[in-house]
């Protein structure tokens, strides 16, 4: 079973479009939130603090699935359930199921599901203006799985 961290999400009234609908475009935003969250709940630093002591810029996202299953809305409250699914040498793949509490006992609700692939970063040493890909550090591989 893969580490798994949960990141609690408050849904806003301006989070949402006319209809009363969460906007697609904050699962994403959450999601990318709930990804720095699992490193900092593994027990790694902020990105700005690794850039300084390791060279790691971050890991910026290369590619994102999200599947919706059912909508939300201001004023309830979301969990976001994060893992890695799969450590390559420069890429990561991350998931994320976002839920809804159940109500009266019920399951939670699955309201969208995300799936993306991450790169660690650093400066290009020839031009520091460019991120350039490096190996998934093996102790942090260690510590996040």
């Amino acid at each position: 079973m893969p580490r798994t961290t949960t990141f609690s999400v408050a849904v806003q009234f301006g989070d949402c479009d006319p209809a009363g609908i969460v906007f697609f475009p904050n699962f994403s935003r959450w999601m990318d939130a709930a990804s720095l969250s699992f490193f900092m709940q593994c027990g790694l630093s902020p990105w700005r603090e690794l850039v300084k002591t390791r060279g790691i810029v971050g890991t910026p996202l290369l590619e994102i699935n999200t599947r919706f299953v059912k909508t939300a809305t201001y004023g309830e409250t979301l969990t976001i359930t994060t893992h890695v699914e799969e450590w390559r040498n420069k890429v990561f793949v991350q998931v994320h199921r976002v839920t809804r509490a159940g109500i009266d006992g019920a399951a939670d609700e699955l309201i969208c599901e995300g799936r993306e692939v991450r790169a660690f970063t650093q400066r290009d040493a020839a031009n520091p203006d460019r991120l350039r890909a490096m190996p998934v550090p093996e102790d942090i591989r260690l510590m996040c799985s």
